[in-house]
């Protein structure tokens, strides 16, 4: 990306839907543009959880109005995350259809600690380089992120399903205040937060920073009413407190400092922050100026380049840790993908090149399931992908990687993809094609071979040279079997005979 390339980052929270745009200047993200709006998504999932109506409309509403702000910009350019309540929501599916024609753009629902790996990003750069250990606390609204890191590594990520909207929903409904609720809202979330203690102990950190929502809130209330700037402490957290009971109510709470939207859940915000400084011996907190959206937007950054992009490295360890053998991994990703640049000849060279790597990752990670059993390995392969912990990686995203894993043998019938979708498709035939071509686990000889697609139709077209098929008639013959295959999809592949 070129200095003053424009970038944005939505941020679809429990609480508020946030819009970050800034502009790339010498590898930093100025801010041009901020826009924040209160939705409330957490506070709108039923007994069964699944979003209401109301709710649904509330985010799409936002995200209309957001895609009307980011009208121009390249697909490139957006990153949209979306976090604890649509992680939980049944029916997120439909509402992230409803939500991608409001926005323009694809809304990625990431784990919750793929959601602190950003946290912790985005308050990393926003501080300056340091070798000092950093505890990195982020109350949100379902669920709250700890990291513990140094300089730009998350060294321990985790999320834990406690946050300001959900206590706030459940210890102070109506918004009434008494020490009785505050004092079984915080039992409650040091029940939850527990296992914290031995992942961030007393000593494994120097300096510890509040990110966003709650902590912000507070630390913007202490600061109005004469305590140091930026900074929470717990004789601060018992200050406000005290304030809070004496009004009895959110309705009746009157503190400088404080926002409107902030006010209906302060009371499980600040419940579950006592628990966390309780739990971790915390005394004092500085709220960082760093956040999620920050973080998505330097990760845009990192994932420009194969080198950067954390994916990579995650395919990499997942293939290490799975033992795959390297070098047939190699030789089909080298296929695959030079089959899939023939059949993609129409694509733009920044899009060919993104489309190559995911399918590169596949191919690194089509025999993981292997070292469990050999018997229906890719079956295997793509559970270990659905449920593995990937950093770098997007929910969606995993799956349609395990999907490939999937798909890349046997019957197609079984995989539940879009064979609407040419590009998925041209991946997925390519994919199958290298391990095909590579069944003999030796390079395959490509000579003459060339591949042609018809996506207006349906069609792809593998031609071989002269010979070919009598040279290789094993590989004749499989390639045969894989016409048979796809004749049961929307999908026709073609082997001319030579």
């Amino acid at each position: 990306m070129q200095n003053g390339t424009r970038l944005a980052a939505v941020d679809l929270g429990s609480n508020s839907f946030r819009l970050e745009i800034g502009r790339l200047d010498n590898g930093r993200i100025h801010r041009t543009e901020y826009l924040k709006e209160t939705v409330r998504q957490g506070n709108g999932l039923d007994g069964d959880r699944n979003l209401t109506s109301e709710a649904m409309q509330r985010g799409w509403d936002c995200l209309a109005r957001f895609g009307e702000r980011l009208a121009g910009f390249k697909k490139s350019e957006v990153r949209a995350v979306a976090t604890q309540t649509l992680r939980e929501a049944r029916n997120r599916d439909e509402f992230l259809a409803g939500a991608l024609p409001m926005l323009g753009f694809p809304i990625d629902v990431i784990s919750g600690r793929e959601e602190a790996r950003l946290i912790y990003q985005g308050v990393a750069h926003m501080l300056p380089q340091s070798s000092e250990r950093r505890l990195v606390v982020d109350i949100g609204g379902r669920s709250t992120e700890m990291i513990l890191g140094k300089d730009l590594d998350a060294l321990v990520m985790e999320s834990y399903r406690v946050g300001s909207v959900a206590w706030s929903m459940k210890y102070f409904p109506e918004g009434q205040f008494n020490a009785r609720a505050f004092a079984a809202a915080e039992v409650a979330a040091k029940a939850v937060l527990d296992e914290a203690i031995n992942l961030y102990p007393a000593g494994g950190w120097e300096v510890a920073y509040g990110s966003s929502g709650t902590v912000g809130a507070v630390a913007d209330v202490l600061g109005a009413a004469g305590w140091p700037q930026g900074l929470v402490t717990r004789e601060g957290l018992d200050w406000l407190l005290d304030r809070l009971l004496k009004a009895q109510s959110a309705d009746r709470l009157k503190l400088d400092g404080m926002k409107d939207d902030r006010r209906a859940v302060i009371g499980g915000g600040i419940s579950v922050l006592r628990a966390v400084f309780d739990l971790l011996g915390i005394t004092q907190m500085q709220a960082a100026q760093g956040a999620l959206r920050h973080g998505v937007l330097y990760d845009l950054l990192d994932r420009e380049q194969d080198t950067t992009d954390l994916r990579s490295t995650t395919v990499q360890r997942l293939a290490r840790k799975f033992e795959v053998d390297a070098a047939q991994a190699q030789r089909v990703s080298k296929t695959a993908r030079l089959l899939f640049q023939q059949a993609s000849a129409t694509l733009p060279t920044t899009e060919l090149a993104r489309f190559q790597r995911k399918l590169d990752w596949a191919a690194q990670l089509h025999e993981i399931g292997s070292h469990i059993s050999h018997s229906d390995y890719h079956k295997h392969g793509a559970y270990i992908l659905d449920n593995a912990d990937a950093p770098g990686f997007a929910q969606p995203e995993l799956h349609r990687l395990s999907l490939l894993v999937l798909g890349h043998r046997g019957k197609l019938r079984k995989l539940e993809a879009d064979f609407e979708d040419p590009v998925f498709v041209q991946q997925l035939l390519c994919l199958r094609l290298a391990v095909i071509l590579c069944h003999a686990r030796r390079d395959p000889d490509l000579k003459g071979m060339q591949i042609e697609a018809a996506t207006g139709i349906h069609r792809f077209v593998l031609g071989c040279r002269a010979g070919w098929a009598t040279a290789y008639p094993q590989s004749a013959h499989l390639l045969r079997e894989e016409v048979l295959a796809w004749q049961k999809t929307p999908w026709t592949l073609i082997v001319p005979s030579p």
